[in-house]
C-alpha cells in the first residue's frame, strides 16, 4: 500500500500549484480518483490504525520509536499549553532515559543538535498539523515529503494518528482546566509497571 495524503480541493490550492487544463477539462494533480487507483489515503486502509486514537499501540506496531512518540505529544502539548499533558511526556521521556539537554531543548528543536533527522521530521509534521489555522497551507508539501522519507506508510500512519490523539488530549484537557502535579509521577510509574508486565 501506498500512504498518500487525501484528496486537495481546488479551491484551497494555493495559486503556486499548477492545474492542468486538457481539452477542456480541468486537471487537478492532487487529486486522487480511488475508484482507479489502489491508493488510499492513510486513514482508509493503513493496518496502524487498528487500535483507538489514543493508544500507542498503533506506533508500537509500526516501528516508531517510543522516545519519538513522547517528543511529538511533548510538542504537541507545548503549543497547546497543556500542563498536564507537558509534565506527563516530560516524565515519560525522563522515565525513558532521554537526557535533559533533549528534554529542556524540545520547543527549539531546530536550533539545537540533540535531535536525528526522522526525529526532526516528526516535530516538524507535529508543529504543521497542531498549528492548522497559523497559514493557508497548514502543512506544506516539504514538511509531508520529509516525514515520508524517513517513515513508512505504516509509521507515518502511525504518527499522524498519535499527533490527532496528543492534540485531542490537549483540548480535553485545556478546556477542563486540569491540574497536574503529584498524581502524575505515580500514574506514570503505575503505567510502565503495567506495560513490563504485560
Amino acid at each position: 500500500m501506498i500512504c498518500v495524503r487525501a484528496e486537495r480541493r481546488p479551491w484551497t490550492l494555493p495559486s503556486r500549484w499548477p492545474v492542468r487544463r486538457t481539452a477542456g477539462t480541468t486537471i487537478n494533480p492532487w487529486r486522487i480518483d480511488h475508484a482507479q487507483s489502489d491508493r488510499q489515503p492513510c486513514t482508509h486502509r493503513s493496518r496502524s490504525l487498528a487500535g483507538s486514537a489514543g493508544d500507542r499501540q498503533s506506533g508500537k506496531q509500526s516501528d516508531i520509536p517510543e522516545t519519538t512518540l513522547y517528543l511529538v505529544e511533548l510538542r504537541a502539548s507545548q503549543i497547546n499549553s497543556c500542563g498536564v499533558c507537558v509534565d506527563i511526556h516530560t516524565r515519560e521521556l525522563e522515565h525513558a532515559g532521554e537526557s535533559d539537554e533533549r528534554i529542556n531543548t524540545v520547543a527549539v528543536w531546530r536550533d539545537v543538535s540533540y535531535f536525528t533527522e526522522a526525529e526532526r521530521a516528526a516535530l516538524a509534521l507535529t508543529e504543521a498539523a497542531t498549528r492548522l489555522a497559523d497559514r493557508p497551507d497548514p502543512v506544506p508539501d516539504d514538511v509531508w515529503d520529509n516525514a515520508a522519507r524517513h517513515y513508512d506508510d505504516a509509521q507515518l500512519a502511525a504518527l499522524v494518528l498519535a499527533i490527532a490523539a496528543i492534540n485531542a488530549w490537549n483540548r480535553l484537557n485545556v478546556t477542563t482546566r486540569q491540574i497536574s502535579g503529584d498524581w502524575v509521577g505515580r500514574w506514570i510509574a503505575s503505567s510502565h509497571m503495567d506495560r513490563e508486565v504485560a
